[in-house]
């Protein structure tokens, strides 16, 4: 059996970056003195005439991203997601997400993930946070091939797109030469009648491994990939809810206002069955190995056969 690949999506990130600076001469890129981090340093050293560091000042980027937008650009303006979604958030809503102009924010280092850098810097509330601007277009990938396929995708979309990408190297599982990334629509990796497990970025790994440990057991789990989270692809979960009557989500965020509260929106309208989320419950994170933290917060594929197994029990 060969070596799973695995790969950070925000390599992923800085390497499309790159890739796409050739067919998009109007693809500028912005950091906060992080590209190193962010890894859109592999554009500054490819295009350096079309990559500005805009120093510690995410606010003041957030700016500049938006005059740039206003001049014909796309700029992709690009720091970790507290800083992308937390500090600059009223910038982004106001002098972004307000007139609708065409910026890109690519977040990275988002969730528990981070690791070692502890509470502070581990955004668990940016989805929810994003949500709320009215016309933001939220990704969050779940591998390289995704990721990649994502920021193309982001380019050629007309309006605001907030990207979450991950510090930690997850597994590749999506085919390069077959897979599409179509903005908005769900992907059903596997099909299934007792449940549906419906995931967003890294946690789809997590249970696609969960659907395999349940089908051993004799539990038959449909698993959903949500990459687009706004606009959220209601009829996929609609399907999934009314074909196999109840639904976990996960997700690396806060069981508050993200991916599992916008499947309930969804569900509450239309097809109401019972939801259980996995994710960060209302709580901080702090410092330690990301792989550890990412199993003490139940972020990982036992404990979403766990959850299945006592949600199937109700």
């Amino acid at each position: 059996m060969a070596d799973v690949i695995k790969k950070a999506t925000r390599e992923s990130y800085g390497e499309a970056l790159a890739e796409l600076g050739d067919k998009y001469e109007n693809l500028y890129v912005l950091d906060a003195d992080l590209a190193a981090a962010t890894k859109t340093g592999i554009f500054k050293k490819k295009f350096p005439e079309r990559f500005f560091d805009c120093g510690i000042a995410e606010a003041n980027m957030m700016g500049v991203a938006a005059g740039l937008a206003t001049t014909g650009k796309i700029p992709f303006a690009s720091t970790f997601a507290m800083f992308a979604a937390g500090r600059a958030f009223e910038i982004v809503r106001n002098s972004i997400g307000y007139p609708h102009l065409n910026v890109k924010i690519g977040a990275t280092h988002a969730g528990i993930s981070v690791g070692e850098d502890g509470a502070t810097h581990q955004c668990n509330e940016d989805i929810a946070l994003m949500r709320t601007i009215p016309g933001m277009t939220i990704i969050n990938p779940a591998d390289d091939v995704e990721a990649k396929a994502a920021v193309e995708a982001a380019i050629l979309h007309d309006g605001p797109v907030y990207m979450r990408f991950g510090r930690l190297a997850t597994p590749v599982f999506n085919d390069r030469e077959t897979y599409k990334f179509e903005l908005g629509k769900g992907v059903k990796i596997r099909d299934g009648k007792d449940i549906t497990i419906i995931a967003t970025g890294l946690m789809v790994n997590e249970a696609i491994e969960a659907a395999k440990t349940l089908e051993s057991e004799g539990i038959d789990a449909r698993v959903i990939n949500i990459h687009t989270i706004k606009p959220i692809d209601k009829d996929i979960i609609i399907e999934a809810a009314k074909e196999t009557g109840s639904v976990v989500t996960v997700e690396e965020h806060s069981v508050i206002g993200g991916l599992g509260s916008a499947v309930c929106d969804v569900l509450a309208e239309s097809y109401p069955v019972k939801v259980t989320k996995i994710g960060v419950n209302d709580v901080f994170g702090h410092s330690g190995p990301a792989v550890d933290l990412l199993k003490e917060f139940g972020l990982c594929a036992d404990n979403i056969v766990d959850t299945v197994k006592k949600t199937l029990e109700k």
